[in-house]
């Protein structure tokens, strides 16, 4: 079963140091020129830390797949409603959340800060799936349950690509949550910053999303869904995605992307009808607008 040593000792293993390293780097996410190297020390060393985590959980796997499936813990209500709660917060709930920030800034409030907060949190929830799941695809390592957790590294190449029970690594619920984690923590320590409010609450705030992301992918394991180095790994693609998408994002705030779906409004038409309007990029930096019916 596990003890609160062994949770503990999971929690830190699976979070690491990403959220102070995450929100000590915020300034440089977001203020770098566009020419900036998009990859830099810090990345390395982040790198470095999640493939450390990811092999040395791998000889761990089998026992701590034992140790979340122990008959008691999987009775308890308490640990089962958890579970639950933190899967749903892995899937569905950030695009949920992305797509309700993206409209109600876009079209009720008309706030762009809330609309490009949507926005951009959506397009780090795509590229962390679009990379989850190609190598998912490839790897087709078995998930847990699929030989009663008794073979951790049964992989097979392009196996992914047959059916779900062969897509465990890595995990896609953890590498969203850790998306929306290092998203939320880089534009939050950004707005700390911006009002001159006290600085430890981008630590505080770094350390709730990466905790809770973390709880995310310890679900995935109490439901057998993922070995623990599956979580580990889909806690770095989520936290590289993350942090880059809202980089991008900040060192080119004219990208076309943003250019189309920040801008676009909709107005009343005549009589029942409505129309939508984008003012739309064209190169030299000049915009145009243009309305459809």
């Amino acid at each position: 079963m596990i003890g609160p040593k062994t949770f503990l000792s999971l929690m830190v293993l699976i979070t690491g140091p990403w959220a102070p390293v995450v929100t000590a780097q915020a300034a440089d996410t977001l203020n770098g020129p566009p020419s900036a190297p998009f990859f830099n020390r810090t990345d390395a060393s982040l790198a470095a830390g999640f493939v450390a985590g990811t092999f040395g959980l791998a000889f761990a796997d089998q026992h701590l797949a034992h140790a979340f499936q122990d008959p008691s813990l999987q009775e308890s209500v308490t640990a089962r409603r958890t579970a639950d709660f933190f899967e749903f917060m892995g899937h569905p709930a950030p695009g949920i959340i992305g797509l309700s920030l993206y409209g109600v800034g876009r079209f009720i409030i008309r706030d762009s800060h809330v609309a490009a907060l949507g926005l951009h949190g959506l397009e780090a929830l795509l590229v962390s799936a679009g990379a989850t799941g190609i190598i998912k695809g490839v790897m087709g390592r078995a998930r847990p349950y699929v030989q009663a957790d008794t073979v951790p590294f049964d992989f097979g190449f392009g196996r992914g690509l047959r059916g779900r029970e062969y897509r465990s690594f890595p995990s896609s619920h953890t590498s969203a949550a850790f998306a929306v984690a290092a998203f939320t923590t880089v534009e939050m320590s950004h707005l700390v910053d911006e009002k001159d409010w006290w600085p430890g609450w981008k630590y505080v705030i770094g350390g709730a999303m990466f905790g809770g992301a973390a709880m995310v992918g310890m679900s995935r394991m109490y439901h057998d869904q993922h070995w623990a180095s599956d979580v580990v790994a889909g806690a770095a693609i989520g936290t590289f995605s993350g942090i880059k998408t809202v980089s991008y994002a900040h060192r080119n705030p004219t990208n076309r992307i943003d250019g189309w779906l920040l801008s676009m409004t909709v107005l009343p038409g005549r009589g029942r009808g409505a129309t939508i309007a984008w003012a739309v990029p064209e190169p030299f930096g000049r915009t145009t607008r243009t309305a459809r019916r």
